[in-house]
């Protein structure tokens, strides 16, 4: 047996051991690095760097083949233009140059008939054809000797450079452009595109080939807007199919990252959760390992005092009666203190529940036929509500017993002056989980009580270990249900225990 020396020292380090500060919770950017959210965080940001990245490459490559189709257009229009030339060159030499200096000597535009006679011949070769104008310039001075337009017949020094290389024996054409697309729009002015081709006129011989001698500039022009605005119009085709598929792509990955967010914020959470549960735990083992101890060394002496004082009771009635409530007092208190031992007992014992089918409104009633007389006693009205839907659950029904008994004897002594006390059995229709309800109108409790109800030794009231819900809650947690607590100050509480159905 211990001293009472050692017996008070080990109730002090117990005191001491309740009062140990709770661990500092880490800070939020250490925990997202402890679960993995800054790694996470980079994915994120090289998702919509590359997002970005790939954006700006679709729209540059729809730059480039919007500009390799005008290309394509420019060489197909040009080579058209080229061989339109040929031809004309063959036929106003044949038709008209060689007919006209065989009768006339030479060949003079201002004579109406030879005028006609060349205008007949090029408007037949380019009938039908994609051409807007042909020019035809004097080789010996930059003059402009015959054109389909007849407001530029006469004109000097509008063949440029285009005209002096074509003069040289060298092709060559010039592309005029204006617009873009936001000219395709409603309302806008449009675009234009025209291209000029520049062919020396040659003397063709006999056999039908051009010969070296240059007689005049040939200028072709052709209005090529329609193809130009095609052209600007698949551009902007490319671009808005482009932004309309990076848009999805955008949304699709940030739906994902959100997710993935929420995902790995749920599961920090959760761990979080977890090493609060262990830490919890570590520190119910350790304080149970104490209590253990002490109240098994204190529960020997409780029994040695309360024989003791029971035996004095009986001698004193004898020697001097009317004392004897002295030593009752005494057997009393050791009742009281053996009943806390006990309690402590239970709280530091290893849960170990025995699952069988068992009657859930049986242990309720069992628990309110039990807490009768003191009902009865504080004038508290009793509102029993047992729902007959109840099957048959997996319990162990004297470790739930005793869970629903602290429960309702925490809701009749917050009611010290009266009240009711509701008590109610149901089935979650949505999930089918078996739900007891244990209601007080008594003074109800803060915010903050309702965090602390459940740890060990907390209370409020003046009597009492504050075990009684620490143990109802274990009881549950090991029936794999919860308890969700609802109070308000002045107004009452309201106990809801949630068993698997």
């Amino acid at each position: 047996m211990l001293s009472k020396r050692m017996v008070l020292r080990k109730l002090v380090m117990l005191s001491n051991f309740c009062r140990l500060p709770r661990r500092r919770k880490p800070s939020r950017r250490a925990a997202q690095n402890q679960a993995g959210l800054r790694p996470f965080k980079i994915v994120k940001f090289f998702s919509f760097t590359s997002l970005v990245v790939i954006l700006l490459s679709t729209l540059f490559l729809s730059w480039v083949i919007s500009n390799h189709a005008r290309r394509i257009m420019l060489h197909q229009s040009e080579a058209y233009s080229l061989l339109l030339a040929g031809n004309l060159n063959q036929q106003v030499f044949r038709g008209f140059v060689l007919p006209t200096v065989v009768r006339y000597g030479e060949i003079a535009l201002s004579n109406k008939e030879q005028f006609s006679a060349l205008d007949r011949i090029v408007k037949t070769a380019t009938h039908g054809l994609k051409t807007e104008t042909v020019t035809i310039y004097d080789s010996r001075v930059n003059v402009i000797s015959y054109s389909t337009d007849p407001l530029l017949i006469g004109r000097m020094g509008e063949g440029g450079i285009e005209y002096e290389k074509a003069l040289q024996g060298e092709p060559n054409s010039h592309l005029t452009l204006s617009g873009g697309f936001w000219n395709l729009l409603p309302g806008g002015d449009g675009v234009e595109c025209r291209l000029r081709t520049y062919t020396p006129f040659r003397q063709v011989g006999s056999t039908g080939a051009a010969d070296q001698l240059i007689m005049g500039v040939i200028e072709i022009s052709q209005d090529l807007s329609e193809d130009y605005a095609a052209i600007i119009d698949l551009q902007g085709r490319i671009i808005m199919a482009s932004s309309v598929v990076m848009a999805v792509l955008f949304l699709v990955l940030r739906t994902i990252v959100v997710r993935g967010d929420a995902i790995m914020e749920e599961r920090h959470q959760e761990r979080v959760r977890l090493e609060e549960k262990l830490n919890h735990a570590e520190r119910l083992a350790h304080l149970g390992t104490m209590v253990a101890t002490v109240s098994h060394e204190i529960k020997s002496p409780l029994g040695v005092v309360r024989s003791t004082a029971e035996i004095l009771e009986k001698r004193i009635q004898k020697v001097a009666p009317g004392n004897e409530h002295l030593a009752r007092i005494i057997v009393d208190e050791t009742n009281r203190l053996n009943n806390i031992v006990l309690e402590f007992l239970d709280f530091a014992r290893p849960l170990d529940a025995s699952l069988h089918p068992g009657d859930l409104n049986k242990i309720v009633g069992r628990g309110v036929n039990f807490l009768g007389p003191q009902i009865a006693e504080k004038n508290i009205q009793l509102d029993l509500q047992l729902s007959d839907d109840l099957d048959l659950l997996f319990l162990d029904e004297e470790m739930l017993y005793r869970a629903l008994l602290n429960i309702m004897i925490n809701g009749i002594q917050a009611m010290e002056d009266g009240g009711v006390l509701h008590v109610q059995t149901l089935v979650q229709t949505d999930t089918g989980n078996a739900v007891v309800v244990i209601g007080d109108t008594g003074k109800g409790m803060s915010q903050e009580q309702i965090e602390q109800i459940f740890k060990p030794f907390y209370t409020d009231k003046n009597r009492g270990t504050g075990l009684g819900l620490a143990i109802a809650h274990n009881i549950i947690d090991h029936h794999n249900g919860t308890i969700e607590v609802n109070s308000q100050e002045g107004k009452g509480s309201q106990f809801s225990i949630i068993l698997p159905g």
